[in-house]
């Protein structure tokens, strides 16, 4: 009987410029410090070699396509080599408009990429120099374009609850990326981190994001008019035409296995996780993090992930304690808040915008 298949996640930390909402552990860096971390990268991914056959590869960071094309290939080939990759993988690499060429795209096809994910985030040239990317719209919507000649498989970011944005704003670049093409829309709610230049806009009072009511009525918004053009929303941030879902990110929420390397990444693998270093020193030398769940906290964590998105929760796994003798649980139901077919437990789209609360209130 053969393994049953992982993913593979690779986090390039390496951007442009650092944007004014970014939080993730990415730097600017030079050609030197590049290959250096491209180097322990490498060996890391050939060091930790398992018999399991790689059913997705994500590379996402950062930037990943400030990579050059030798680089890349370099990335990709050792996987390759240390890994028995299905034909039919599902391999993702994020880029940023800036950063798209056509040699670009060229390489990453030949690598058998055969899915992109671009930092749009708006089409609002205002809204884009705010938050410090560096494209413009123009720049954004010929890459996006260019990308579709060369990927049928294009997913695009929009960040939502930045200054001035209106519903209409955020319907009008989705159908601007739909008449492009584009598969797959992932759809954030703009988060404010703390020690983030716009954390900073926001105090000085340079920046007035939207508030929590508008932002939640203009994702609402976007979510009814993306679902009216025949898109799925599958995950509580992702929407898809059927059949170009992220098979990726759909392994993460049915808890499958899979293994990430690079500063930072996480990895999921035999029933453990674990973290590499967040320091480019720590993570040289190899340190990790372990963590072992207990059953009560896997059993938390089926709840949590399955209730995310349109895969649910099969009751029958859950062994540590009955989610139906929860208090909540008979009123949720009863207010179509959680629906139930057989064994398996739906959260109701309606109310993902408020997940948290009612996965909260579930959990013992």
């Amino acid at each position: 009987m053969q393994e049953k298949p992982i993913s593979i996640y690779v986090h390039i930390p390496f951007c442009e410029k650092k944007c004014a909402y970014c939080a993730f552990n990415s730097f600017c860096a030079s050609e030197k410090q590049k290959e250096e971390c491209l180097d322990f990268l490498c060996k890391e991914i050939a060091s930790r070699k398992v018999a399991r056959p790689v059913a997705t590869i994500y590379v996402g960071g950062g930037t990943p396509s400030v990579l050059t094309e030798e680089q890349i290939e370099r990335v990709a080939n050792a996987i390759y080599d240390n890994f028995d990759v299905y034909e039919d993988a599902e391999f993702t690499i994020e880029a940023n408009p800036n950063s798209i060429t056509e040699n670009l795209l060229k390489k990453w096809k030949s690598l058998r990429v055969n899915r992109l994910s671009i930092g749009v985030q708006t089409l609002n040239e205002r809204s884009l120099k705010q938050i410090g990317r560096l494209h413009d719209r123009k720049t954004a919507l010929e890459k996006v374009k260019l990308a579709r000649k060369f990927f049928a498989n294009v997913s695009c970011d929009l960040i939502i609850g930045l200054e001035g944005q209106t519903e209409k704003d955020l319907c009008r670049d989705a159908k601007t990326l739909l008449e492009l093409g584009v598969k797959h829309i992932s759809c954030y709610l703009l988060e404010v981190y703390e020690n983030t230049p716009l954390a900073r806009m926001i105090a000085n009072g340079k920046f007035l994001p939207l508030d929590e009511e508008q932002t939640i009525s203009a994702f609402n918004k976007l979510a009814t008019f993306l679902q009216d053009e025949g898109m799925t929303r599958y995950e509580i941030s992702n929407f898809a035409f059927d059949g170009w879902e992220s098979r990726h990110n759909l392994n993460y929420w049915a808890r499958g296995e899979y293994l990430g390397f690079g500063l930072s990444a996480h990895s999921f693998l035999n029933g453990k996780r674990f973290q590499n270093a967040e320091t480019l020193e720590k993570y040289s030398n190899g340190e990790v993090v372990e963590e072992n769940l207990s059953a009560k906290e896997e059993d938390e964590e089926r709840v949590m992930l399955g209730l995310r998105c349109n895969l649910g929760v099969d009751l029958s796994t859950i062994q540590t304690y009955d989610i139906t003798q929860n208090a909540y649980f008979d009123e949720y139901l009863s207010q179509g808040i959680l629906q139930r077919k057989g064994d398996r437990l739906f959260l109701n789209p309606l109310f993902w915008h408020v997940s948290n609360t009612i996965i909260s209130n579930l959990l013992p």
